[in-house]
């Protein structure tokens, strides 16, 4: 994973809703509709989120009837980390 999409990665995740969404996906695999009763917003802001989160590469969407099911995407949530673990050390004092 380059910077730029370190840089994108962080941007996206720098938002309150689409972090507790994460956090609800580390769960399991869940609908729109589920993730939609967990926050007070919209429909189409629940879709604002989901886009930029998967268009990021950190969910995957499944399309199941008219419902979309949102996955976690590990790999990518592993690479962030490898990210921190190998680049930001803290000292010790």
């Amino acid at each position: 994973m380059d910077c730029k999409e370190q840089a994108h990665l962080f941007k996206v995740l720098s938002d309150e809703t689409r972090l507790k969404i994460v956090d609800l996906l580390k769960q399991r695999t869940l609908c729109a509709c589920k993730i939609l009763e967990k926050f007070n917003i919209t429909q189409p802001t629940l879709s604002y989120h989901m886009n930029l989160l998967e268009d990021s590469g950190l969910v995957f969407k499944e399309k199941n009837g008219i419902w979309n099911n949102y996955t976690l995407n590990m790999k990518k949530l592993s690479e962030l980390q490898n990210y921190f673990s190998k680049n930001i050390k803290c000292c010790d004092y």
